[in-house]
């Protein structure tokens, strides 16, 4: 890690929380047609079908896929497993914006789990990247009037997101940990690696969903297609672009260009419901751009 942001980076960096705004946006969309957990199932069953035409290979015998294997099962359930199905099951009982209030605390957590489990260093721009770019995800929360900020409610979904958020974090500083071999050489034998325990782990959870509830799923084109979606894009593309974008500049400067997500998010909202985007938003941006670029000084 040199934790330069390149153009190259930016572009990885920015394109994985715009397609993950997508993804909430088309997860809500759908949270009447399909059980959250089994959504989340249905996406990684999806995404492992491609990535098995492309790396099937990691699984011939002494592969490291084998060796390691307690390190990508850890992968997966906190990256594949849990972070996606926390995130649809909180919006069962949560609104977006509490949602995406909860997991603005991204970079928080990124810089915490990092000091206490990773021995990273906290810096003081970093905690002042950290205000800056919170910041703007608030304007774009209250729609830049306060009092829409302070009738905000934590309900139990809240408590589900913030889960996610720890997890992710997790996530993210064990991917710039090594000794992956051959696997780091192509980035759809490592992504494999990960979903084909992530799949157990979503499949797993998605059982115990159907215990608890009889599954109801409203099958129809809108639903095929947004299960598509949510597989390729928020789920093979995005988490491509983000372990290459953490490996280049480490997990803390990578946490405050998931504070975009947001203001994408308000964006495309803003654009299937047919509404202008406001000055607030212009506002936003320009707070959270000012607090990537204050994490990565040195």
């Amino acid at each position: 890690m040199n934790h330069k942001l390149t153009p190259g980076t930016i572009f990885l960096l920015v394109l994985a929380p715009l397609l993950w705004a997508g993804n909430a946006v088309v997860g809500r969309m759908i949270h009447t047609m399909v059980p959250p957990v089994t959504l989340n199932f249905f996406r990684w069953a999806i995404a492992f079908l491609i990535l098995l035409t492309m790396a099937a290979s990691i699984f011939k015998r002494g592969s490291i896929f084998w060796f390691r294997w307690y390190r990508y099962a850890l992968l997966g359930l906190l990256g594949v497993g849990m972070y996606n199905a926390l995130q649809y099951l909180a919006l069962q009982s949560s609104t977006p914006i509490n949602v995406t209030l909860v997991a603005a605390s991204m970079p928080v957590w990124m810089l915490l789990i990092g000091r206490l489990f990773f021995h990273a260093p906290i810096s003081r721009s970093a905690v002042a990247g950290v205000v800056v770019s919170i910041a703007g995800v608030l304007l774009v929360l209250c729609r830049g009037e306060l009092q829409h900020l302070m009738a905000l409610r934590l309900v139990p979904g809240d408590m589900l997101m913030l889960l996610a958020a720890i997890c992710w974090s997790l996530y993210s500083w064990l991917l710039t940990r090594g000794g992956d071999g051959e696997l780091r050489d192509h980035w759809s034998h490592f992504l494999l690696a990960q979903v084909s325990f992530g799949l157990v782990w979503s499949g797993l959870f998605a059982a115990g969903e159907w215990m608890l509830v009889a599954p109801v799923i409203h099958w129809s084109g809108t639903l095929i297609a947004a299960i598509i979606f949510v597989a390729v894009g928020p789920a093979l593309i995005a988490f491509r672009c983000w372990g290459m974008g953490v490996q280049r500049v480490g997990p803390s400067i990578a946490a405050f260009f998931s504070n975009l997500t947001p203001l994408f998010a308000a964006l495309l909202s803003s654009l299937f419901l047919g509404e202008t985007p406001q000055l607030f938003h212009a506002v936003a941006f320009l707070l959270i751009v000012a607090g990537i670029l204050l994490s990565s000084r040195r």
